[in-house]
């Protein structure tokens, strides 16, 4: 009897002790969905490889440091910001990583962009892979941005941290159109916001572009309105900003060719130019995630109070 008694109690004991570790496991299971569909893990990923810039800024912005990243000079000269970590390793060209030099890596998982798309099972390989495709014609890529931002935080386990992120953003913002209110007070003027891609050519950001949703986020319109596109930028022959006839053009630097552009008799001709309604703008990331919103409005700001100053 006593031996009957000890066996279900080790029975039941064993089956109490197998109910925890299956209750642990689904609780430690984490699933989300990224641009393909449901995406499940038995358990937080730790080392994360982030193979497209957008994706690099969200994670940081997490409070976390990739193991991985693609063109770390180049990325200090076009996003600036966030400041990447000294620890996360550069692996190579965004469109032609070097899967050898990822794969000593050993990352828990692999986040990459459309660029990326055509190699996925290769990657696959190294470890699994999380594809958000952020920028497209047929949706909103400010929202867009939010939600891959907010997935990537239940991925990470940073859903607090991510809402909190937003929440400051958006006081930032109320900050920032306060500034400017301050600055013009006769009245905002319309902005126009562009990236040279020459002295005689830009791209000029318009509807869906992470640039005008910033300034829409500052209570500015456009003085050139543009069709959504899936990047919101339009490609303009020079000639052609002579149409912007009010407000203030903004132009993002990196540009290598600015005292070039400053002698062309065409640039000088621009009525904005004449006006001195025209400014650059620090180096940010038009194509970023979510946090990305915050620096552009900033670095925008930044360059109309400038504008403001000589007015």
């Amino acid at each position: 009897m006593l031996m009957i008694n000890l066996v279900s109690s080790w029975f039941k004991v064993s089956l109490s002790c197998l109910a925890l570790v299956f209750s642990v496991s689904v609780l430690a299971e984490v699933r989300i969905q990224d641009s393909q569909g449901e995406q499940v893990f038995s358990q937080t990923p730790v080392r994360i490889a982030a193979l497209s810039w957008e994706l690099v800024e969200d994670v940081i912005e997490l409070g976390l440091e990739p193991v991985a990243i693609p063109e770390r000079e180049a990325y200090q000269e076009w996003v600036a910001q966030p400041v990447l970590p000294a620890s996360s390793v550069d692996i190579g060209g965004r469109a032609e990583p070097n899967l050898e030099k990822l794969a000593q890596l050993k990352p828990d998982v692999i986040l990459i962009g459309a660029a990326l798309k055509d190699i996925q099972a290769k990657l696959e390989r190294i470890a699994p892979v999380v594809f958000f495709d952020t920028y497209q014609r047929d949706h909103n890529n400010q929202e867009k941005a939010d939600q891959v931002f907010l997935t990537l935080a239940k991925l990470l386990d940073k859903e607090a941290h991510a809402q909190a992120k937003l929440a400051a953003r958006q006081q930032v913002f109320e900050q920032l159109r306060g500034q400017l209110n301050a600055a013009f007070p006769a009245g905002l003027p319309k902005v126009t916001s562009l990236r040279f891609a020459s002295t005689t050519s830009a791209y000029v950001y318009g509807d869906n572009a992470m640039p005008q949703y910033a300034l829409e986020h500052l209570g500015l319109q456009t003085a050139m309105p543009l069709a959504s596109t899936q990047w919101g930028v339009t490609q303009k022959r020079l000639k052609s900003l002579r149409g912007i006839k009010e407000g203030v053009v903004l132009y993002f630097k990196p540009f290598h060719f600015e005292k070039k552009l400053a002698k062309s008799p065409l640039w000088r001709s621009m009525p904005f130019v004449k006006q001195g309604n025209v400014a650059s703008v620090a180096s940010t990331w038009t194509y970023g995630g979510a946090m990305s919103l915050q620096y552009l409005a900033q670095a925008m700001t930044d360059s109309l109070l400038e504008v403001a100053k000589q007015q």
